[in-house]
């Protein structure tokens, strides 16, 4: 298995676009989650990809592990709780106003995450093991789980990479500084916000790691390498983050240079900003390099 997730999938119900949430009457059922959304990512770009993870034993559980298999994502180690249920998130959808967004996720399965769960052999022959921030807010216990993993890694050889990904309904800052800010301490590779390192007082040249920061621009750098937002319809700007990771590490599985893990990364993003879903601008390989040309014909190059 070349890449290993751990994280929270939920059931999405995604309003009808330029609805707003409390006058929807038509939803879409999807997937929502950081690191699942990463996995597919990697998934359709040709990667071996296996998530770690918990599900209720109810039918948002068994769609959520459809889905995910339905991208070829290795579920063997899923968990299924009948104790708990599966996390929901009900959303809408719009292009140039905040989007509401409501998570039902207290009590969930995912929140029951244990480090006693976590075995080396789900991540037995990984070269990255991804995880985000909202792992380790979701409960002491997944928190406790989330500093396993990162030993489990570690000794299997693999890198990790993290993504803070700061969600402020999980916790306060002042939360987020205590329990997410020392993980980019111990991660390989960092994918982060700009203002998710302010927030956090992390100085990203502090970090003895590879760290990407994304700007408030949509530029992003790594060192003096720097890749400009790809010029797109926006459509629904949720997912973008996770569609940057996932074409960043695929460039980086496939040795490729850091400005092509960036270019990659910029234009996965951009492909999944012009769909309604998390997941639905998720290219695979083919589509990938189709965009990739399309960008160089219109003159957008990484500038260092």
């Amino acid at each position: 298995m070349t890449v290993v997730v751990c994280g929270e999938a939920m059931l999405l119900m995604l309003a009808e676009p330029g609805v707003p949430l409390e006058r929807a009457t038509a939803f879409r059922r999807s997937i929502a989650g950081a690191e699942s959304n990463v996995a597919a990512g990697l998934a359709r770009l040709g990667h071996d990809v296996r998530w770690i993870g918990r599900v209720g034993a109810d039918p948002a559980g068994r769609s959520v592990l459809a889905m995910l298999r339905a991208d070829g994502i290795d579920t063997c180690h899923a968990v299924v709780d009948p104790g708990a249920p599966t996390g929901l998130l009900v959303r809408d959808s719009h292009p140039s106003r905040a989007i509401d967004v409501q998570y039902y996720r207290a009590g969930s399965a995912a929140s029951r995450l244990a480090p006693e769960e976590l075995a080396p052999e789900m991540v037995s022959g990984a070269r990255i093991v991804h995880v985000t921030g909202i792992t380790p807010m979701l409960s002491d216990s997944a928190h406790q789980a989330t500093l396993r993993l990162f030993d489990l890694a570690r000794e299997a050889g693999a890198l990790v990479s993290f993504d803070p990904n700061i969600r402020l309904k999980l916790g306060s800052p002042e939360q987020w500084r205590e329990r997410v800010a020392p993980l980019l301490g111990r991660a390989d590779i960092v994918l982060a916000g700009q203002d998710e390192l302010e927030l956090l007082g992390v100085d990203p040249a502090r970090l003895d790691a590879l760290v990407v920061v994304k700007h408030r621009d949509k530029s992003a750098t790594l060192g003096e390498a720097r890749q400009e937002a790809f010029p797109v319809t926006l459509v629904d700007p949720v997912g973008a983050g996770d569609a940057f990771a996932a074409g960043f590490l695929s460039g980086l599985l496939r040795e490729e240079p850091y400005e092509t893990c960036l270019r990659e990364a910029a234009a996965v993003a951009a492909l999944v900003v012009q769909c309604v879903s998390d997941t639905d601008g998720l290219p695979d390989r083919a589509g990938l390099d189709r965009a990739l040309a399309s960008f160089t014909e219109a003159g957008e190059t990484v500038h260092r």
